[in-house]
């Protein structure tokens, strides 16, 4: 085990974070509020763990798979905890577990909150809370990989273990190329969206803030009613840019070499914008009773198929009050999330798709055991390996699923309520129904509880192992 390299690299980590800070504390300056030293101190104290943990740079710069896993564990936590001090030293949350899992619902990209008064709160923390979705949206270490010479060619193991999807390869030859391209492209998108936003005569503030909750499809917003007072034109922006940031990236990176069919015809792209557009047209068609026109319901269910196929977690209505089959295909589109190599979560729409390619493969065998039959996505094989991987992924997603409704009971809150509450957290979408729906908050938990659900936010972002391997015993043996 290499441990000098996974401290000096959660210390860039950190050091990456204190330069974060810098946006809000101008915000703080340029809002002239009280909250200046409050980032100042946080800075200070990110840098000075940061700095003494990179001191001194290891001979050896090698990272496997092990430290790999490790190390996005490590910093995602760390990240955390670090990053929950302007909300604990401002005093918005006083409480560490509320700052902490307001925190990591932030850098995770859920948008769950245990804020029931979000608009009382300076601007430069809300600055600060929605700009942790922007920074965790394509992940850190990919960043770090983008910018530090930290291992080489072995890099690749922080990305795979910090990207979602089943599979993760390289889209140029140098890995370090690969993730400068990946944050070109987010960073891309990302101004984008501010200028169509600010074309919509909203002030920077909030096309920033609203930005921040869609590329990192986090949904943390800076109204208590999240996008519902926004104009129409906003709202149509802003579905169309949660459903760009729920696609892979690698597919605008083949649009970019001008590969057109090979990025047209992604068997996960077609099966991502058939559910979307399914989705909404039967919601529309099932709720369009509670709208008052045809293209109001529409709008109203693009977005919110959009927002929670994406996991963003944005509301322009309470949802929680649609009929049951609306209500239905929303829980389910939590669970089969947006494309891999996206910043959405969820079980993601290319594990979906080979797993009922699995089912359709095993049906052919059952009645020609003589023939063999192959998986394929994009016309390529699926390995045995990579179906065996989303099996195992299942199972421990299931067996955490379980466990955290059984801990969470203990508040004895109703069933709706809980399920969908870790669903929420461990799909990183954001609101719920009943208690955790779109006009509630997740305050209501014990300190247990929110506990459990951070666990739950980490495990869903970070696709569970590389959180489980901390818990593993193999792990810390030579």
């Amino acid at each position: 085990m290499n441990f000098k390299i996974i401290f000096h690299t959660l210390g860039w980590v950190l050091n990456f974070e204190a330069a974060c800070m810098l946006l809000p504390l101008i915000c703080a300056v340029t809002y002239n509020e009280p909250h200046s030293l409050t980032f100042i101190a946080c800075m200070a104290i990110c840098l000075a763990a940061g700095v003494l943990l990179t001191f001194r740079t290891p001979k050896n710069k090698s990272i496997y798979a092990k430290e790999g896993f490790i190390i996005v564990a490590l910093s995602w936590i760390a990240l955390s905890i670090f990053g929950a001090l302007p909300f604990v030293i401002s005093g918005a949350i006083p409480s560490f577990i509320d700052a902490w899992f307001e925190t990591v619902s932030g850098f995770t990209t859920t948008g769950a909150t245990i804020l029931s008064d979000i608009e009382v709160l300076p601007k430069s923390i809300l600055f600060w809370r929605s700009f942790t979705h922007w920074i965790g949206g394509m992940g850190v270490l990919v960043f770090l990989v983008a910018i530090l010479p930290l291992a080489g060619g072995s890099n690749l193991y922080l990305i795979k273990a910090e990207s979602p999807g089943p599979s993760v390869s390289k889209l140029v030859p140098k890995i370090k190329s690969t993730a400068k391209i990946l944050y070109g492209l987010y960073t891309l998108l990302s101004f984008a969206e501010v200028f169509f936003l600010l074309a919509g005569k909203i002030d920077l503030y909030e096309a920033l803030t609203i930005t921040f909750g869609t590329a990192g499809t986090g949904g943390f917003a800076v109204k208590n009613s999240s996008i519902a007072e926004y104009s129409p034109y906003i709202q149509n922006v802003i579905t169309i840019f949660m459903i760009l940031f729920g696609i892979n990236f690698s597919v605008y990176y083949l649009l970019l070499i001008r590969r057109f069919k090979e990025a047209v015809h992604s068997d996960e792209l077609k099966a991502y914008l058939i559910i979307i557009a399914a989705s909404t047209a039967v919601i529309c068609f099932n709720s369009r009773h509670l709208f008052a026109s045809l293209p109001d319901a529409v709008r109203h269910s693009a977005f919110q198929v959009a927002s929670i196929i994406t996991t963003t977690g944005f509301a322009t209505e309470n949802f929680d009050k649609w009929p049951e089959l609306s209500k239905t295909i929303l829980v389910t589109l939590m669970f089969i999330g947006a494309c891999a190599g996206s910043t959405g979560g969820g079980i993601k729409v290319s594990r979906i798709v080979i797993l009922l390619k699995s089912i359709s493969k095993e049906l052919r065998i059952t009645a020609h055991p003589k023939r063999i039959y192959k998986i394929k996505m994009n016309g390529r094989i699926i390995e045995h390996e990579t179906v065996r991987s989303i099996n195992v992924f299942l199972v421990a997603y299931a067996t955490i699923y379980v466990a955290s409704m059984l801990l969470i009971s203990i508040d004895n809150f109703g069933f709706t309520t809980n399920f969908t509450a870790v669903a929420a957290t461990i799909n990183n979408v954001g609101p719920g129904l009943e208690l955790v729906g779109p006009t509630q908050n997740f305050s209501i938990f014990s300190p247990l509880s929110k506990l459990v659900l951070v666990f739950d936010m980490l495990a869903g972002r970070l696709e569970i192992f590389p959180l489980l391997i901390l818990f593993s015993t193999y792990t810390w043996k030579k």
